[in-house]
């Protein structure tokens, strides 16, 4: 849908970013990525007015729940998060294992990961990763086998400092690691729970934002899945390999009713 210069007005509103590998990342010319030409696009569409940022994900989140930030990208509902934001989805993938090359070599199950005491999971902190492996998360966490960064790109120093076994992921955040390095491999990604499916979503706080705009919103996404848009975007930032593993749409995103 494309409203028109008619239109009631919509924001203008305050939209966060956080720096997730080819979801968003930082370009020559500016911030660059899946997410970024995704808001472009709604921009386009809707007609609202953002003005965006660059956040971690920690403080995000804490901006979100105290509503201090109207809007974020690719997040995860739960419970608790739907009690502050609406969830527009339009992602959907799962987590991956990158493990060290002489940890792959080594560990070919889950169980024989959980069952060596001596190897730590990499994860960034305040992240959800789904059910199955939010439970490994804390299975590990109680061992004291987690070590938490701030970002994801820190979460990547870490890895490549060899300061843990492996580190969780998903393709749009494990394909720049593995194509723009000579010393990794696809064979180090190991694939553990093969249906916990993960979706990512717009993230509107119900209580900063008008449920107009949040519709106006909804239509424009739908718009950008239903014509093929979105998983333009997709393919023009993952190579094929990693772009078969994401799914983004055309599921619909229903009428949201704010409470």
């Amino acid at each position: 849908m494309q409203w028109g210069t008619q239109a009631a007005a919509c924001g203008p509103y305050q939209l966060a970013f956080y720096e997730f590998g080819t979801l968003y990342y930082q370009a020559e010319n500016g911030g660059a990525g899946i997410d970024k030409d995704l808001i472009d696009e709604l921009v386009k569409r809707s007609g609202c007015k953002l003005q965006t940022s660059v956040d971690s994900r920690v403080r995000i989140w804490s901006r979100m729940e105290a509503a201090t930030l109207d809007m974020t990208v690719s997040g995860i509902a739960t419970p608790e998060r739907e009690k502050f934001a609406v969830f527009l989805p339009y992602i959907t993938t799962r987590n991956y294992v990158l493990m060290q090359p002489e940890v792959a070599a080594l560990i070919a199950t889950q169980e024989a990961f959980l069952r060596d005491s001596t190897l730590m999971l990499g994860v960034v902190k305040s992240f959800r990763h789904g059910k199955y492996y939010d439970e490994v998360v804390e299975t590990l966490r109680k061992q004291g086998r987690i070590v938490e960064a701030s970002d994801y790109p820190t979460l990547v120093r870490i890895f490549q400092a060899k300061r843990v076994s492996a580190i969780l992921g998903l393709p749009t955040s494990l394909a720049p690691i593995i194509t723009g390095s000579k010393s990794l491999s696809p064979g180090q990604i190991a694939d553990w729970s093969m249906t916990d499916d993960v979706t990512g979503s717009l993230v509107l706080s119900r209580q900063r934002m008008a449920t107009k705009d949040i519709e106006r919103l909804r239509q424009a996404l739908q718009a950008i899945k239903d014509d093929g848009t979105l998983d333009q975007i997709l393919h023009r930032h993952l190579q094929p390999e990693f772009a078969r593993l994401v799914k983004m749409g055309p599921y619909p995103v229903t009428k949201v009713t704010v409470r």
